[in-house]
């Protein structure tokens, strides 16, 4: 009720306070698109006062033509092939939307950063950009932005506090500098059906002396992944395990996505460790990076950081199937729906839509599926209240360098595909929810034995512990590159866990002191740490944290069922 109550005052009511003209948009349009979409949490009056809105706020528009860019995933196929067609039809502003790589939306971002050409209106690139944008100050600032030039595009039912994602997209100045379009989680997925067949439970039981159920810790992820591998179920030979491997640009997002926090490397903080996070990168009082290697107080080289990195590689070697080794992400992303795989620790719930189509080796003739999916499990050096896992949030974000009225239209299209009258139908498209009223909505709740858990994980508590890059990282696209290049040598055999990481983060330090050099960033800039000896800061609390001596503690599960009872208590 609080949301109707909410919906209704904030859209229906603000909206028809405003006196604005009844919809010129011919009655027929009108009642296709409110079909297109549905189900919504507005009423279709309401859709129809919020669309009134849009078509007044556009009349100074209404002509022009503007690009914006995202990656490809569903949802943002969906926006480019129907909603800008809706769009248009409601305020006559066509809206190229280009679907490009995810690399390459970063890297045109990058080049309308340094050049100052305008080459698209507004970006949906990652908000793991927060602390780019925050440092350089060529991103608008939405809070200015929405209480000026923005101030007559900017929706009065926008509802910024039903969105689930600003606190990932906004500055350490208080300030919102992106505006959440898609979001999705890097989850555990396992074969509920096969760990809940009483000869697997019976056999691991016996082999290992505790229960098979969701891992909690690596431990037991481990354990699970080796009871698997080689056994033979439904007539084929499966796998504990799934990843990739291959040198290449993918590579870098598999371990700055989390993994180094999963493992235990940074500090506490929610959403981010402080004062290091999961890249090992450690800000001092006032944001300013001042680390990367131990020496300086980072944890990119740490014992950790060394733990994650071995841990995958012996994992993706012993457990996996032998072609993933020389898979990217794109490659490895849809072998578990092919039925061979017992558990991936690493899954992005984006894949959801595609793992519940109908007569593929992984869903039930009733449309059920046979998999679930859960809270990530923990590494050796992970403590409570540290981040457990990655979420992606794939953000609008406007910049300074583009004119004023083509970043007042492209506002005006950003928030008509994150707006209350199309996002519940948009998210039953892609399942990447931004919207608590989204969320909540009976239709999920309908469709929630169809999704594997993902309802389940969204409406939990468990959801904070899984964000995004901070606002650490100075520069995204410059240290991003680093990941994958070094990393890579040690997939590929080349160097070890601790040779590689040794070259990371150096090279992350020179583009830390090259910044501080430059002076481009100013007083929140780096301000890089003198060295000390290791032992130094490996003796202080929290990271880097010093090298354990056991670094397999006691493995423990739990059940599906309990965990999901957990999360509704």
């Amino acid at each position: 009720m609080e949301i109707k109550k909410r919906i209704t005052t904030s859209v229906l009511a603000t909206v028809l306070g405003l006196g604005l003209s009844a919809s010129t948009l011919s009655a027929a349009d009108m009642t296709k698109w409110m079909d297109e979409f549905q189900p919504s949490v507005l009423t279709k009056a309401e859709q129809k006062a919020e669309m009134d809105w849009f078509e007044k706020a556009a009349l100074p528009y209404k002509g022009m033509t503007i690009k914006v860019v995202s990656e490809g995933i569903g949802t943002h196929v969906y926006e480019s092939k129907t909603l800008t067609k809706a769009f248009y039809d409601l305020t006559g502003i066509k809206v190229i939307h280009d679907i490009i790589g995810e690399g390459d939306v970063v890297e045109k971002l990058q080049t309308q950063m340094q050049t100052g050409q305008n080459i698209y209106d507004a970006y949906i690139n990652d908000s793991d950009l927060i602390g780019t944008h925050w440092r350089y100050k060529q991103a608008r600032d939405l809070t200015d932005w929405m209480a000026n030039d923005g101030k007559a595009v900017t929706n009065p039912g926008l509802d910024l506090e039903d969105f689930i994602g600003t606190s990932f997209t906004t500055g350490p100045d208080g300030k919102l500098y992106q505006l959440p379009d898609q979001q999705f989680a890097n989850l555990y997925w396992f074969r509920a059906d096969w760990f809940a067949d009483p000869k697997n439970m019976a056999d691991f039981k016996a082999k290992y002396g505790y229960d098979l159920g969701v891992p909690v810790n690596w431990s037991a992820y481990e354990d699970i992944a080796e009871f698997f591998t080689g056994r033979v179920i439904d007539g084929k030979k499966v796998y504990g395990h799934m990843d990739y491997g291959k040198k290449d640009p993918s590579l870098g997002w598999r371990f700055t996505d989390a993994w180094m926090s999963m493992a235990g490397m940074g500090d506490v903080g929610e959403p981010n460790g402080l004062p290091v996070d999961e890249w090992g990168i450690r800000v001092n009082e006032k944001s300013q990076p001042v680390g990367s290697c131990i020496e300086r107080g980072g944890a990119t080289n740490s014992p950790a950081a060394v733990y994650a990195i071995n841990k995958y590689n012996e994992w993706l070697k012993k457990y996996a199937p032998p072609s993933a080794a020389g898979m990217v992400f794109s490659e490895a992303g849809p072998v578990p729906a092919q039925g061979e795989i017992a558990q991936q620790m690493f899954w992005y719930t984006a894949f959801t839509a595609d793992m519940v189509k109908e007569k593929i080796a992984v869903v039930n003739e009733d449309g059920t599926p046979k998999w679930r999916m859960a809270p990530s499990p923990h590494g050796a050096y992970w403590t409570e209240g540290t981040k457990i896992g990655y979420q992606d949030a794939g953000s609008w974000t406007l910049m300074k360098s583009t004119p004023v009225k083509n970043s007042q239209a492209a506002w005006l299209y950003a928030q008509f595909v994150t707006s209350k009258t199309v996002d519940l139908k948009k998210s039953h498209v892609g399942l990447t929810f931004i919207r608590e009223s989204s969320i909540n909505h009976e239709s999920f709740t309908k469709r929630a034995p169809k999704l594997g858990g993902l309802i389940e994980f969204y409406r939990s508590p468990a959801r904070i512990q899984w964000s995004p890059t901070g606002t650490n990282v100075p520069d995204y696209p410059k240290l991003a590159q680093l990941w994958w290049q070094n990393i890579g040598d040690a997939s590929s055999g080349a160097k070890t866990a601790q040779e590689a990481l040794n070259s990371l983060c150096e090279a992350q330090e020179k583009v830390l002191k090259r910044l501080e050099r430059a002076g481009v960033q100013g007083d929140i800039g780096p301000k890089l740490n003198k060295k000390s000896d290791a032992s130094y800061w490996l003796k202080k609390e929290g990271s880097p944290k010093p090298k354990l001596v056991n670094e397999k503690p006691q493995a423990q599960t739990i059940s599906y069922d309990e965990l999901i009872k957990s999360w509704t208590k």
